[in-house]
């Protein structure tokens, strides 16, 4: 088993997980990414500091502000906000992170497409953070015939391998 497999088993193992990008102003990754894991059972906090409700449940304006602590978190940002939640995931001791990008996981592959942050994921190497950095938990979870396709895809270019 490819080593994103062993770090994706870990993420989908945590129960509370964060998802940090929501939208309220259109349809994203990251929506269907909080569909998908409360349809699965998972316990979610939605995270956006524009927005105080999504989909009829609350919204946090950062993971300081979340009721109790989550597992893992799942961040669809501009990776500059990444490179602040990572520092709050070390701050409140999260130790499962997952970076999105609909590339896969090799680095600079959509540079204007990706919540990847190297600094991002240097910082969470650094303080015992499990990272994936890239690839969308929608493709891993019951995935829609989209996201099978490029998991496949990019599984078999080679854009799913985490070093």
């Amino acid at each position: 088993m490819a080593k994103i497999d062993n770090l994706v088993q870990n993420f989908l193992a945590q129960k509370k997980i964060a998802v940090v990008g929501v939208s309220d102003k259109r349809e994203t990754g990251c929506n269907l990414a909080y569909t998908k894991f409360k349809e699965n059972g998972y316990q979610v906090f939605a995270v956006n500091p524009r927005i105080s409700a999504f989909n009829g449940d609350p919204c946090y304006a950062d993971l300081k502000s979340l009721p109790e602590k989550p597992d893992a978190v799942f961040i669809l940002t501009n990776p500059k906000v990444t490179e602040q939640v990572i520092q709050q995931c070390v701050d409140l001791g999260i130790k499962h992170v997952w970076m999105h990008c609909m590339m896969g996981t090799k680095p600079g592959l959509a540079a204007g497409m990706t919540s990847v942050s190297q600094s991002a994921v240097e910082m969470c190497k650094a303080n015992g953070i499990a990272v994936i950095p890239g690839s969308c938990p929608n493709q891993f979870i019951k995935p829609d015939f989209g996201h099978g396709m490029m998991r496949g895809l990019w599984k078999m270019l080679g854009f799913m391998s985490v070093n």
